[in-house]
């Protein structure tokens, strides 16, 4: 499967006994882990991950619990979506609002959208959302692993937020028009986000 950056870890939900419970996320493709381990590890590290086995500099150190990844996620660009990126309850489908350039060409490189905010962005702020993390922090982790896949093109992070942005202005100019009825509506929750949410449900197609 590839190296996997560890970023979070806790002791075993269980209660077991010198067990631990590690999330870690491959960057690149994107994929997420959930390891049950016998050795704590920092947020941060490297792990190598094989056939269903976690490894530390070679030694076993866990097994996989549970998988998921990008590769049967569809990413939709055919609606207005309200601060351009969303997901769809069931996490199966992401959402880039239509009026968002799906190319965009920074120095010199194309960054395709809908993997850098899509699949690098939005859905692991979905997975975390779904293992009961709160949306700031989900978020934030989510910008990391965008960053880390943006610069691994070779694109500058200020000039890719730069080129974003200046995007960003022209979907945040238009009023919604039809918002999918499968949206997740917890961000927009959890900011309490009320002309958000009013101008979502008003747009919903049936």
């Amino acid at each position: 499967m590839g190296s996997f950056e560890v970023i979070e870890h806790e002791k075993d939900p269980k209660g077991e006994q010198g067990k631990f419970r590690i999330i870690a996320i491959n960057f690149v493709d994107p994929e997420f882990v959930k390891i049950d381990a016998e050795t704590d590890v920092d947020k941060g590290t490297l792990l190598d991950v094989q056939d269903g086995k976690a490894f530390l500099n070679k030694k076993l150190i866990g097994r996989v619990v549970e998988k998921k990844d990008g590769k049967s996620i569809r990413v939709s660009t055919s609606f207005d979506i309200k601060y351009t990126g969303g997901y769809s309850l069931d996490g199966k489908t992401v959402y880039l609002d239509e009026h968002f350039p799906q190319i965009m060409k920074i120095d010199g490189k194309e960054v395709d959208a809908r993997e850098s905010i899509g699949l690098h962005h939005e859905l692991p702020e979905k997975w975390l959302s779904d293992e009961a993390y709160e949306y700031p922090y989900a978020h934030e982790m989510a910008t990391g692993i965008e960053k880390k896949y943006v610069e691994s093109l070779g694109v500058k992070w200020k000039d890719y937020c730069d080129e974003v942005d200046r995007n960003l202005r022209n979907v945040y100019s238009r009023k919604l028009e039809k918002s999918p009825s499968s949206l997740d509506l917890a961000p927009y929750l959890y900011c309490r986000d009320q002309e958000a949410l009013k101008e979502i449900r008003r747009s919903t197609t049936k």
